[in-house]
């Protein structure tokens, strides 16, 4: 699983929210402040858990029918990530594992790139904020594809830009939305569930790598091992 069809290190594609960094409750919060400007009350993080591994824009589209918000889906987005961006930079927490094997891949010469649901400010703003932008300098937002996912467009994207094939890439996702775009793109890959009541859904079975317990149960030396090809026993 080392090489790649060049004969390189395997590039490996990240999923930020929920994987690299545990932004979720700030996205939650920024979900709950621009629903509350619309009247809506009620919003919790179960109904926020629906949409862990949904882009931004698919999941305001649902919650605007849901809720019978009566503005455009461009204006939701807009506030949303306003209000994101600001919880954003005053903090977001990087799981230790994850910027550990960030580390080692750069050490490795591992191409990386970044692809993920959120916005390309939201995403720069959150990498900036936790030093990984030195070492993670491939971005795509799912605001640059024409469908986020599962559709599998922001990892082939990701990989055109690394100028690399998708079979030869690995994913490291949270989400079964981001496993089956994964599988989609034809890309292998490496599911650390965010969400523990999700591990039974049927698309996680499309992982090569999983890790059930999550990130209590993630390390960067048996995600390494396998991307390289040295244990695949783990």
């Amino acid at each position: 699983m080392a090489d790649d069809t060049a004969g390189g290190p395997a590039p490996v594609i990240f999923d930020l929210d929920g994987t690299l960094v545990d932004s979720e409750p700030n996205y939650f919060e920024a979900g709950r402040r621009v629903l509350a400007g619309y009247g809506v009350t009620d919003f919790t993080w179960e109904h926020h858990l629906r949409f862990i591994g949904i882009g931004t824009r698919e999941t305001l589209t649902v919650l605007a029918r849901e809720y019978r918000i009566d503005a455009p889906v461009e204006e939701l987005l807009a506030g949303k990530n306003r209000a994101y961006l600001e919880l954003a930079r005053a903090g977001t927490e990087v799981f230790p594992q994850m910027r550990e094997l960030v580390v080692r891949l750069a050490g490795g010469g591992h191409p990386m790139a970044v692809a993920s649901g959120s916005s390309r400010a939201a995403i720069e703003a959150v990498l900036a904020g936790t030093g990984l932008d030195a070492l993670l300098t491939t971005v795509v937002s799912a605001e640059e594809v024409p469908h986020g996912k599962p559709a599998p467009d922001v990892f082939l994207e990701a990989a055109r830009r690394l100028g690399v094939e998708p079979a030869a890439c690995v994913v490291v996702e949270d989400a079964a939305p981001g496993v089956l775009a994964a599988r989609r793109a034809g890309m292998r890959c490496i599911a650390v569930p965010y969400v523990s009541g999700s591990v039974g859904d049927p698309a996680f079975a499309g992982a090569g790598l999983m890790f059930p317990g999550g990130q209590r149960e993630f390390t960067a030396r048996a995600a390494y091992a396998w991307i390289d090809g040295s244990d695949r026993s783990v």
